[in-house]
C-alpha cells in the first residue's frame, strides 16, 4: 500500500461511525420522520449506510427493499437479505422487471434494442426510487441515499433514480474508504470488498463506465479536491495519465447538473 492509500484509508472509523450516526438521528428527528427505507443491493454503500442508519435509529425504524431484476446476481440477492437479517430489519425483496415491462409495452420501446440500453438502464434506477418514495410516502420515512464522495463527484449514479434520496450520510466518504469502514462496522469482506456492479444492464460492472477502478479513481480525486492540485498535478502524483486525469475532471465538470437543483433563469 503507497502512502497516499495509507493516507487515505487510515482513518478513525469509530470517530467517523458517531459522527455519521448523529448526522443520521439528528436529520431524521428534526424533518419529524418515523424512520428510513433504504435500498438494499448487497454492495458496500448500501450495506454500510443500513447498518449506519440501524445504530442511529435502532432496527425497527429501518425498512429495507431488495429490487433485483432477472440479471441481478444470486449472490447479491443472497448478501442483501443477509445484512437484513443480521440487522434484524424488516425487509422485501420486490422484482422490478414487470413494472419496467409495463413501462417498455406502453413505451412501445423493447429492453433489447441497443439504441435503447442506457434508457432502460435509467430507467431501472427511477423504478427503485419510485419505490422506495411509495413506501416512504406510506410510512412517512425518509428515503436513505447511498451514493459516496467518488461516484458523486464524477456524477455516476442516475439522476432521479439512486440520485432521488432525502439525504446521503456516506457522501462524505470516497468508495475505498467506504470499505474500511464497512470492515470496522462488522460487515464481511466478501461485501465490503466486493467489486462495484450497479446491475442495471445484465453484466453491466462500475469498471466498464468509470475512467480506472477505485483504489486508482479516489488517489486522483484526492489531489484534485481535497488537496485542490491541477489535473496534471493529480495525474503524476497518482500514476495515471493525462488523459485520464483530465476525463475523471472533465466528468466532474460535466455532472454539474446532477449535483444541483434544476437551473432558473434570472427574476430581472
Amino acid at each position: 500500500m503507497t502512502a497516499l492509500a495509507h493516507h487515505l484509508v487510515n482513518l478513525d472509523y469509530k470517530a467517523i461511525t458517531e459522527k455519521l450516526t448523529k448526522f443520521i438521528s439528528d436529520y431524521v428527528g428534526s424533518s419529524g420522520a418515523d424512520g428510513v427505507v433504504i435500498g438494499l443491493s448487497g454492495g458496500v454503500d448500501s450495506s454500510v449506510v443500513a447498518t449506519l442508519c440501524v445504530k442511529a435509529l435502532t432496527k425497527d425504524k429501518v425498512l429495507g427493499l431488495i429490487m433485483p431484476t432477472a440479471f441481478t446476481p444470486h449472490e447479491d440477492v443472497r448478501d442483501a437479505e443477509w445484512l437484513a437479517s443480521w440487522l434484524g430489519i424488516r425487509y422485501k425483496l420486490i422484482r422490478i422487471d414487470p413494472i419496467v415491462e409495463a413501462y417498455a409495452g406502453q413505451l412501445g420501446q423493447s429492453p433489447q434494442d441497443p439504441a435503447a440500453k442506457m434508457a432502460f438502464a435509467n430507467l431501472r434506477a427511477r423504478v427503485r426510487m419510485s419505490v422506495l418514495y411509495f413506501y416512504a410516502n406510506m410510512l412517512n420515512y425518509l428515503v436513505a441515499g447511498t451514493g459516496d464522495r467518488s461516484e458523486i463527484l464524477i456524477g455516476y449514479f442516475t439522476k432521479y433514480g439512486d440520485g432521488g434520496v432525502d439525504f446521503l450520510p456516506a457522501a462524505g466518504l470516497y468508495k475505498t474508504q467506504l470499505r474500511y469502514l464497512a470492515r470496522s462496522l462488522g460487515i464481511p469482506d466478501r461485501i465490503a470488498f466486493k467489486p462495484s456492479s450497479p446491475q442495471l444492464y445484465p453484466g453491466h460492472r462500475a469498471v466498464d463506465e468509470i475512467p480506472v477502478d477505485y483504489d486508482v479513481l479516489d488517489k486522483v480525486l484526492y489531489h484534485l479536491f481535497d488537496e485542490g492540485r491541477s489535473t496534471r498535478e493529480a495525474a503524476e502524483l497518482a500514476g495515471v495519465s493525462h488523459e485520464t486525469a483530465d476525463n475523471i475532471y472533465g466528468r466532474y465538470l460535466r455532472t454539474r447538473h446532477k449535483r444541483e437543483m434544476p437551473a432558473t433563469p434570472p427574476r430581472d
